[in-house]
């Protein structure tokens, strides 16, 4: 048979843990947004990634593109000047500048062929992990917003329960209240039971003269001598 103080000291506990799990429950949700927006930043880099290397292939054509069309300048040049020459060694001087840069032309084509290849196998990895990614995006955005609806529900019931816990103080004296904050403080449950005359926070034995004690059910709160928390028979 608990105490009328023990009976109200337990419903104050009660209300206290909840609003201590409302508490913890809150602070996690800002650490677990800061994990999901990570998660975005992550998929939003891939997708750079993607995109960047699609435009590295683009950029490395128009460059290829830019040689081959400076080559053929220099070819068609060397082909007007062939047909003015008069000497044989001019013209085949000029036959082999013009040979060379055919040569040029054609590795220089090779190159862009294997950058075309690039470019589609480019396009189609960004648009498939574009979609992909932006799927996952998606996903964890509205868990964001789960996580914000969350966040507000919880600030409610927090207020709620804060009440609630204030509620309960009203019946209980001073000596009890300012012993039950200062184990609560400290170690939490603050009012556990004894059983086998071991301690239900602590797990370790008690005096026999707190056991004594609480056996008698004495209206005085009785702390276990290890830990300090209100304990009561069981």
């Amino acid at each position: 048979m608990l105490t009328p103080v023990l009976e109200k000291l337990l419903i104050l506990q009660d209300r206290d843990r909840h609003r201590r799990d409302l508490e913890s429950q809150l602070q996690s949700v800002p650490r677990e947004i800061a994990g999901v927006e990570a998660k975005i930043a992550s998929e939003k880099a891939a997708i750079n990634s993607a995109r960047t290397e699609l435009m590295e292939c683009e950029t490395q054509k128009k460059i290829l593109e830019t040689e081959i069309a400076s080559v053929e300048q220099q070819l068609a040049r060397y082909r007007t000047q062939q047909l003015e020459v008069r000497k044989n060694d001019e013209y085949q001087a000029l036959g082999h500048e013009i040979e060379t840069k055919q040569g040029q032309i054609g590795e220089l084509e090779e190159k862009e062929i294997g950058v075309l290849y690039s470019i589609d196998e480019a396009r189609k990895k960004f648009a498939a992990a574009e979609a992909v990614l932006r799927e996952h995006i998606a996903g964890h955005e509205s868990r964001i917003r789960q996580l914000r609806e969350l966040e507000t529900r919880l600030r409610s019931e927090l207020t709620e329960a804060q009440a609630s816990l204030a509620e309960a103080r009203v019946p209980l004296d001073e000596i009890s209240l300012r012993l039950y904050d200062r184990v609560a403080s400290r170690n939490f449950p603050a009012c556990v039971p004894v059983r086998s005359s071991t301690c239900g926070g602590c797990h370790l034995k008690v005096s026999s003269e707190v056991e004594s004690a609480v056996r008698s059910r004495d209206t005085k709160l009785i702390t276990c001598d290890q830990c300090g928390r209100i304990v009561w028979f069981e």
